[in-house]
């Protein structure tokens, strides 16, 4: 990653804003979304600040006097001034999808987000807000804290009980909750590699490291592809895969083939 992904709470918190016109106005849009109060410049307690200033020689000037104040600084369209740069977002509060390209185009970012938009339906906040309203619910129907995540990952997975997909979904928790069927103990699936480039993933494949309790693998698989796993996901160097394998999903990743 060229850049560390976070959500910052702004609610109530000081944003320096400094410049007027198009630019200024979107972010200040921005910046009030997240509940954030805007002044114009320094102010004991900020944190962040925005600088959209046309002339060149001045957006540096305004940056580097509030770099020195200790704030983290974002000069509109000079992605080389800042600190931080600012996603396209998907709002489906309260969940927030970000895009980014650290500031290399960000026509691209709005094209990714307006796919994105299409896809997602527009109650998946509302999906968010029933799994966290039901969370006393899971604990007590799957005491343990790896069993429950099973049930969780089944359910969400595409075509689950709760496929975020589906408009529906948030109506459906009660349902899945006082659903009897035992999930599958153990799952093993093995995945063929065709390179070391991740990008030749198989969309099952990339599906199947992003949703893996275990991986095993010989110790010729490239760490890129070991990367697009789940970072909680158990990682097994072996020869061969595992003749038990243990409760949950687990994958076994064969080298490509060498000609």
């Amino acid at each position: 990653m060229h850049q560390l992904p976070v959500f910052l709470n702004l609610a109530g918190r000081t944003v320096v804003l400094v410049g007027e016109g198009e630019a200024a106005d979107a972010k200040a849009r921005l910046i009030a979304r997240a509940g954030g109060r805007i002044v114009a410049s320094w102010e004991v307690g900020a944190t962040i600040a925005f600088v959209a200033l046309d002339d060149g020689t001045e957006a540096r000037a305004a940056a580097d006097a509030l770099r020195a104040r200790g704030l983290l600084v974002n000069v509109v369209d000079r992605p080389d001034l800042c600190d931080f740069t600012t996603p396209a977002i998907v709002d489906r509060a309260p969940v927030t999808i970000a895009i980014g390209t650290g500031g290399a185009s960000a026509g691209l970012a709005k094209a990714i987000r307006q796919r994105i938009e299409a896809l997602l339906p527009t109650r998946l906040g509302a999906l968010a807000s029933a799994l966290h309203a039901a969370r006393g619910a899971m604990k007590a129907r799957w005491p343990d804290a790896a069993g429950r995540r099973r049930a969780i990952d089944a359910a969400l997975a595409p075509g689950g009980a709760l496929d975020p997909l589906d408009g529906d979904a948030a109506d459906k928790v009660d349902g899945w909750l006082a659903d009897e069927t035992p999930a599958s103990p153990s799952r093993l699936e093995t995945i063929r590699l065709t390179s070391a480039d991740p990008d030749d993933l198989t969309l099952r494949a990339a599906r199947l490291l992003g949703e893996a309790d275990h991986v095993f693998h010989p110790p010729t698989v490239a760490p890129a592809i070991l990367d697009r796993a789940r970072a909680d996901a158990v990682r097994y160097v072996a020869d061969a895969p595992p003749a038990n394998p243990p409760a949950g999903l687990s994958l076994w990743l064969m080298p490509p083939r060498t000609e």
